[in-house]
């Protein structure tokens, strides 16, 4: 009796199949080497690789590409060697480890600041949790080279609205900025010259109204739903302004406040 054989995948699993990336990044097939660098870099920053994260997605897909014969064992992505598979780590009031593959978010990871064990008083629990001032600086950090377009500027409108408890957008306030870069990025051609997320909001965040309370899955929504409804994709941005406040959304609910 023979073995049946294994069937052979018909198309490479490709990095916008497994990951919310785009441009030439999406449409290239997952190579073993740029699995080995993102195994490499998880084990040097966290010490082993992810479960579940992105070096083991990469794995796998790249194993099934090899079994498909679309890669061969020792095959890099172009985009991976010029720009690199990488894992960085910022701590401002929380730490954000992010994780790149050609310039592009495959993975984010924030945690809040840590708060000596013991009882926890109101007040050592609140400053625990993350502001939805400090969910965008996370942003900053990840996607902050993206040029500003009208998915960015109504998911910081629904931000500032949050932070403010109010339905008044001031025409000084960090909303404005972010419509009037989107309304200028809208005829401009080349993305070199276009206005990005971090020259609007590290200047912006010093307004003391974005840094008031915490964020709440209630404030995720609503950014979530305004950065998809403005984006013709119907899709949020990774490691953007929605991806940043659910992600802080979900650590605040770990927190007594």
């Amino acid at each position: 009796m023979s073995q049946e054989q294994p069937i052979r995948p018909k198309e490479p699993v490709k990095y916008g199949d497994v990951f919310e990336v785009s441009g030439e990044l999406a449409d290239k097939p997952v190579a073993p080497e740029d699995a080995k660098m993102m195994q490499a870099e998880e084990t040097r920053v966290f010490g082993h690789t992810q479960k579940g994260g992105p070096a083991a997605v990469m794995q796998s897909a790249a194993t099934t590409n090899i079994r498909g014969g679309f890669v061969h064992r020792g095959d890099k992505t172009e985009l991976a060697a010029e720009r690199g598979v990488t894992v960085e780590q910022t701590v401002p009031p929380s730490t954000v480890t992010t994780e790149f593959v050609g310039g592009q978010v495959v993975g984010q990871h924030v945690e809040p600041r840590r708060v000596v064990a013991g009882a926890r008083t109101d007040e050592e629990a609140l400053q625990s949790s993350i502001t939805i001032g400090e969910a965008l600086e996370a942003a900053v950090k990840t996607a902050g080279n993206k040029p500003v377009d009208q998915s960015d500027a109504a998911a910081i409108q629904a931000a500032e609205m949050r932070a403010s408890g109010t339905n008044v957008i001031p025409l000084a306030g960090i909303a404005a900025s972010a419509q009037s870069a989107a309304d200028h990025n809208a005829t401009v051609d080349r993305d070199e010259r276009k206005i990005k997320l971090a020259d609007i909001l590290t200047v912006q965040l010093q307004n003391i109204l974005i840094n008031r309370g915490t964020v709440t899955r209630q404030d995720a929504e609503g950014v979530v739903s305004a950065e998809m409804r403005n984006n013709p994709k119907l899709c949020t941005h990774p490691g953007g302004v929605a991806a940043s406040l659910t992600a802080a959304a979900r650590l605040n609910e770990r927190v007594d406040i």
